[in-house]
């Protein structure tokens, strides 16, 4: 893996993102042998997210996360950079402002929404997508009550050293293949899985999130660390 290969620009990181709307939600459950839905139900359960409450949900795509936020009476901002996933989602939902549900265009690097806005900021499989983590994470930060909380569920890395690189072997070989079969973009899926290859594992994630302001922070494992899921305060 070369890192020019993963130095992309954020208007092709969208444009890729774009191609794939239509079928992300259905390769994801493919790929994850449907263990996405479990993933995001535990941030769900972790954002805990009550009635009155305003939750941001970053890189919503196509909002299939954010409708579960609402289940409580919160109000939901789903916010995307990609407009074909933003699109997809207004389209499927009949509008931009349904069911508790808002979409959003905007850049996890200059949110654009004032200083303690939410009660809660969560954002699933987006964060390593962003190019300056770290400026995303304290841009959450900004946006987020003193009080509030942040989630982060993320692809992550099993804590086994074999069992990691049998799992990564399958992130190269058998993951774009799959991915491409079903979505027709299997070029995107080559980007998806170096990008996960080579995020930070748990603690140095938990470090950073402690170094842009974050407090209390913790994570535990999903899936034997296949996925993890970070949570801090403001």
């Amino acid at each position: 893996m070369t890192r020019a290969k993963l130095d992309k620009k954020p208007q092709d990181v969208a444009a890729m993102f774009d191609g794939i709307a239509d079928r992300y939600d259905l390769v994801n459950d493919v790929i994850s042998l449907g263990q996405d839905r479990a993933w995001r139900k535990a941030a769900v359960r972790a954002v805990d997210a009550h009635s009155g409450e305003l939750v941001l949900d970053l890189a919503a795509g196509t909002g299939t996360s954010s409708e579960a936020y609402v289940g409580k009476g919160a109000r939901v901002i789903a916010c995307d950079f990609s407009l074909g996933m933003l699109r997809t989602g207004v389209e499927r939902r009949g509008g931009a402002s349904t069911g508790g549900v808002t979409f959003v265009a905007g850049d996890a690097l200059h949110l654009p929404f004032a200083d303690e806005t939410f009660d809660a900021v969560t954002i699933s499989f987006g964060l390593r997508n962003v190019s300056d983590v770290d400026q995303a994470l304290s841009e959450l930060l900004r946006v987020t009550k003193a009080g509030g909380r942040l989630v982060i569920c993320e692809f992550s890395h099993i804590p086994v050293g074999f069992v990691d690189k049998l799992y990564s072997t399958y992130l190269m070989g058998a993951l774009p293949k799959i991915a491409g079969a079903v979505s027709g973009r299997s070029e995107s899926y080559d980007y998806l899985s170096e990008s996960i290859m080579a995020w930070p594992d748990q603690p140095e994630l938990a470090r950073r999130l402690q170094g842009a302001g974050w407090s209390r922070v913790a994570w535990r494992n999903l899936s034997m660390g296949i996925v993890a899921l970070h949570r801090g305060y403001k």
